[in-house]
């Protein structure tokens, strides 16, 4: 990664008041953490500023509060499963701004942890209100983001702050960039780009960014058929925007022009209901049939998909081929992401993925751990791969 990023390694945070944006917006069941993987990610970052004798002040938002506090949205529950994970005691703050926080932080001694009541109990900070930015800025000397995953808004707590007080990437957060500027930033060609999912219209920007970036553009899931359908090939039931047909060929125009290769299937399995276990059978894709839908793609396409990931060097993956919760639909998705695997495992590839189906993807044919990096956050993570600049991020440049 460039040093444009200030990060830990610039700070020092001997004795300073550090606020530390995390993301904890974590499952909950009764008031009790369901799932810590969050928590997990930014464990080594909080250690690590506490050991060095910084007092820890964390910053996050959980849930959807009306603007007010509410018992359902306390991060209470969530202070108790940060020190189950990090081992040590952290404190809790009735309060993220004012008197409340301000006398809890003059009490902490160096290596103090604690979390302040969440942020998004002042409707200001959704809207960066310049006196919510005051408010937050004066609780602490230094600030650390570490939540990639909230950077693609500009809150007072993500972006806002950064402004005011000298301000660093945690080491989740520059992991993210490091990985990010692996897969397109300044990436080790030949590229390619896998983009599954149901709609060509949520994914458009995305598409339109990366056929000037990638050498190699892969095209699965739902928004495939809609090419297909572009092309003039019947595509019976399956799920398809039929009225994105001009736009899907404009693409098609434009990747050609850019010297982009877009690869689509040229099988699929097929069923006539949408349903675990059903009836599939394999097709080229100019046989579908009026009563059956494109489930998942088939395994001469697989074949083509592979054969063309072994000729390059990064890969970027957002979306799954095939209806993969859905047996036998999983197998294509699957199937490839092994192969990822093994390529990546044996130094022949870079492969960067992210996006919630594709990390439930991964992780379900246990390949998540082969891969270089998997991002755990959706939005900042699309809105990145579109080219977007993201405020949280934009922050933190040197």
């Amino acid at each position: 990664m460039s040093k444009s990023f200030r990060t830990l390694d610039d700070a020092d945070v001997t004795g300073k008041r550090v606020l530390l944006r995390v993301d904890l917006n974590v499952p909950t069941e009764n008031g009790k953490v369901t799932d810590k993987t969050r928590i997990e990610r930014v464990a080594s970052t909080i250690t690590e500023i506490a050991d060095k004798g910084g007092k820890v002040i964390l910053l996050a938002h959980f849930g959807r509060p009306k603007g007010g506090p509410d018992e359902a949205n306390s991060l209470k529950p969530v202070a108790a499963a940060v020190a189950e994970v990090l081992k040590r005691p952290v404190g809790f703050a009735t309060d993220c701004i004012g008197d409340v926080p301000a006398a809890a932080i003059a009490k902490m001694k160096n290596g103090d942890i604690l979390l302040l009541e969440n942020t998004r109990f002042y409707k200001g900070e959704e809207k960066n209100d310049p006196a919510i930015v005051e408010g937050l800025a004066k609780l602490g000397d230094l600030y650390v983001n570490d939540a990639f995953s909230a950077a693609h808004r500009a809150h007072a707590s993500t972006e806002g702050v950064a402004h005011k007080l000298p301000a660093f990437a945690g080491r989740a957060m520059q992991a993210e960039l490091e990985a990010l500027t692996i897969a397109l930033g300044n990436p080790e060609r030949p590229v390619a780009a896998i983009v599954g999912g149901a709609k060509v219209s949520s994914k458009l920007e995305l598409l339109g960014n990366l056929i000037k970036k990638v050498d190699v553009l892969i095209i699965g899931g739902g928004m495939a058929n809609t090419f297909l359908f572009a092309q003039g090939k019947h595509v019976g039931k399956s799920l398809c925007e039929k009225d994105m047909a001009d736009t899907a060929r404009k693409i098609l125009a434009d990747a050609d022009g850019a010297k982009c290769r877009i690869v689509l299937p040229i099988d699929a399995t097929v069923a006539k209901e949408f349903k675990a276990h059903a009836h599939a059978r394999v097709v080229d894709v100019d046989h579908v049939a009026e009563d059956e839908m494109i489930l998942d793609v088939g395994p001469k396409s697989v074949v083509m998909i592979e054969e063309a990931l072994g000729k390059v060097k990064t890969l970027v993956w957002n979306g799954p081929f095939g209806a993969f919760e859905t047996p036998p639909f999983e197998a294509a998705t699957f199937a490839i992401a092994k192969t990822v695997g093994f390529l990546t495992r044996d130094g022949k590839l870079k492969a960067i993925a992210g996006g919630g189906d594709t990390v439930a993807a991964l992780n379900e044919a246990g390949v998540a751990g082969q891969f270089t990096y998997v991002s755990a956050a959706g939005g900042a993570f699309l809105e990145w791969m579109e080219g977007k600049a993201l405020p949280g991020v934009e922050a933190l440049r040197a």
